[in-house]
């Protein structure tokens, strides 16, 4: 029966795309443009990445531009990553283009699959694995599952490198501190695991904070500003899709030793 057929092609090839991403290269926690511009360019250099993303629609809030006027602003810094993914854009005022936000978004997570990154949607990371003092990977489980505060055991996804790209609450950052019982100190006196660092920050800040804050584990995007202790940017994602090529730039070189 076709119904049975259908029912068995879902199910069977999702597993088997499961087990492919149990042992990654690199896992993205959070699906916002930042990490997704990482999965593309990490991907593109041949190595096995997944992103991990708690909502339906993975995207973070580029989505709805700001407000829900589905208009974004891009500095012009940022401009030969918008021709790369193929994003319709136009001439705002100098230094600045304007593009459609859903277009936009679609076209970062079309690019990141086709270049060989794995999306998994409806997904929380509820803890890190650690192996020698080193994030070593990642705990996850169904968004559902946690929101209702079911008790459902989660699996381990393995990972060389850990990406931590949940957004201003830098939350991988802040269980890796707590686990660890330490001070990840930011650059402004905040420190990770004691606070919300819900900062703001401008665009060079946050492609400036793209680095490797513990053993395995990097921040990007929002994350990045919160563990700098800089500004939040608002609506302005050119420092957003800079920020994911920075860090995947950085871990390429660091795995491609």
């Amino acid at each position: 029966m076709i119904e049975t057929k259908v029912s068995k092609g879902i199910i069977s090839t999702y597993f088997e795309k499961l087990e492919r991403n149990l042992d990654l290269d690199v896992a993205i926690v959070g699906g916002g443009p930042s990490g997704i511009v990482a999965a593309y360019y990490l991907a593109k250099a041949g190595l096995k990445v997944a992103q991990f993303d708690r909502k339906l629609a993975p995207g973070g809030g580029m989505w709805g531009g700001a407000m829900m006027f589905n208009q974004i602003v891009i500095q012009e810094e940022a401009i030969d990553i918008v021709k790369e993914f193929n994003i319709n854009h136009e001439k705002y005022e100098d230094g600045l283009y304007v593009m459609d936000s859903v277009e936009s978004t679609s076209a970062l997570l079309y690019q990141a699959v086709h270049a060989g990154a794995t999306i998994f949607n409806c997904y929380s990371v509820e803890d890190v694995i650690f192996k020698n003092n080193t994030v070593n990977g990642v705990v996850v489980n169904w968004t559902p599952v946690l929101r209702e505060g079911m008790h459902v055991d989660p699996l381990n996804i393995l990972a060389k490198i850990v990406i931590d790209g949940t957004g201003h609450d830098s939350e991988i950052a802040a269980t890796v501190a707590r686990k660890n019982g330490i001070r990840l100190a930011t650059e402004t006196g905040g420190v990770i695991g004691e606070r919300s660092l819900d900062v703001v920050a401008g665009e060079e800040e946050v492609v400036n904070g793209t680095k490797e804050i513990y053993p395995g584990l990097y921040v990007c995007g929002m994350a990045a500003s919160a563990v700098s202790g800089t500004p939040r940017m608002g609506p302005i994602f050119g420092g957003m899709l800079m920020s994911g090529k920075k860090v995947a730039e950085e871990i390429i070189a660091k795995l491609k030793k």
